[in-house]
């Protein structure tokens, strides 16, 4: 018999009232551009404001659906790549001229959601920290595909995309997105599909058993994760006005988004945006003050999260089932006992 229990709204309750207190966040933070901020201080906001974002699609499938991405950056370098070649190279793709960014951007997170649409036929198949795996191992395959493919991606020696430097435009452009990608968590973790979703994640044979259309619900969230993770990293490429491969499949990037969702509170919606931003700001701090050893640090407050504190930020407030990567990873063998 299957030990699975349909989610409850008690379980790391949304309440209908935060999504407002989410539209005045927004609004306040529309109005800092006319404080008359420096550059510096809007370049890092957006960088905020972007690890918030993949943070949230990053929770998606790993937090929500329970399947912990270790590739999830492959969709990122898909989206920037998609934008570079676009703007920069378009004749030799799609026979016509240069693409500006807005005419390239949405292919950004088009590209990516239906490459994750095909990967996700057959990694969403493995369970636990095969999937992982799998995943990561995707991530490092595809920055050396990108480097071979010099003629199109401009292998090792990188793109430069027509610069069109605008922070304030840029900085409007990060807040839409994150704006979107935390309403739309919200929204999802409010509706039968958030709440089938977990169900998946507590227990996928349960759930299916119950008539969930499993295979359904986990390839849709991995696909809009993709295409979310997608729009931020064509975002980036022209934010950036450079891409090669080394930059854009940064390591270290892909373990921040999955570390502020674990520091924040995995399968919530508001414990990523938080676990980022405090996030961002200890890694400012880690890289003011010890610049050789700022990962280090890093990685060391993820395991104290890890062992310490496995409900993450929220959890301190909320006692979610399942908050942490451990947890997600020690569901799998009891599924495979009651088979």
């Amino acid at each position: 018999m299957s030990r699975f229990t349909p989610p409850s709204a008690s379980e790391n309750p949304v309440r209908r009232y935060d999504i407002w207190l989410w539209v005045i966040l927004v609004l306040l933070a529309a109005l800092y551009p006319f404080t008359q901020p420096t550059t510096a201080r809007l370049l890092i906001a957006i960088q905020m404001f972007m690890l918030i974002t993949l943070a949230s699609n990053w929770n998606l499938i790993g937090g929500m659906t329970g399947y912990v991405d270790f590739g999830h950056l492959t969709f990122f370098g898909i989206g920037a790549y998609t934008v570079g070649i676009l703007m920069t190279r378009s004749g030799e793709v799609i026979f016509a001229p240069q693409l500006s960014f807005w005419q390239a951007w949405p292919f950004s997170g088009l590209t990516a959601m239906l490459f994750a649409l095909t990967l996700g036929a057959a990694t969403l198949r493995l369970k636990g920290p095969y999937f992982s795996i799998a995943m990561l191992a995707t991530l490092l395959a595809m920055r050396e595909i990108v480097r071979l493919f010099t003629p199109l991606t401009g292998g090792g020696g990188g793109l430069d995309l027509p610069p069109e430097l605008n922070r304030i435009q840029e900085y409007y452009i990060a807040l839409g997105l994150m704006a979107l990608s935390v309403g739309l968590m919200w929204w999802i973790r409010n509706s039968e599909f958030g709440l089938s979703l977990l169900a998946i994640r507590e227990d996928e044979i349960g759930a299916e058993m119950r008539g969930i259309n499993t295979t359904l619900h986990k390839t849709t969230a991995f696909a809009l994760s993709a295409f979310l993770t997608g729009l931020v990293g064509g975002f980036w490429a022209w934010q950036n006005t450079y891409i090669d491969p080394d930059v854009v499949f940064f390591e270290p990037r892909n373990l921040e988004m999955i570390m502020a969702a674990v520091l924040g509170g995995l399968g919530t919606v508001w414990g990523p945006p938080l676990g980022a931003a405090v996030l961002y700001w200890l890694r400012e701090f880690f890289w003011n003050r010890f610049l050789f050893a700022h990962l280090l640090g890093l990685g060391l407050m993820l395991i104290f999260v890890v062992l310490f504190l496995p409900g993450g930020l929220v959890g301190l407030l909320q006692k979610g089932r399942v908050t942490s990567v451990l947890d997600l990873w020690r569901l799998q063998p009891a599924h495979e006992e009651e088979t």
